[in-house]
């Protein structure tokens, strides 16, 4: 069963942009945003199970040059 999860990032000074580029770049983004508030870029991304999601996180999102930190909401409906 499909996954899919809203992904708060938040990047390096002046890296918001650059990263939400990035991550557009990978299949399982549908969408990448810069946005306001307290996290500078919210993504949806989708993954054929939990496993695959959390792999795709660290491998995929965490390692882009830029990220500091994602927080993780699951998709529940």
């Amino acid at each position: 069963m499909a996954v899919k999860a809203f992904i708060l990032i938040d990047t390096s000074p002046g890296k918001a942009r650059d990263v939400a580029e990035k991550l557009r770049q990978a299949p399982e983004v549908s969408a990448a945003h810069a946005v306001t508030g307290p996290h500078d870029i919210v993504a949806i991304i989708e993954a054929p199970d939990v496993s695959a999601l959390g792999e795709l996180i660290v491998q995929r999102i965490q390692s882009v040059a830029g990220v500091n930190r994602t927080l993780t909401s699951i998709v529940a409906d």
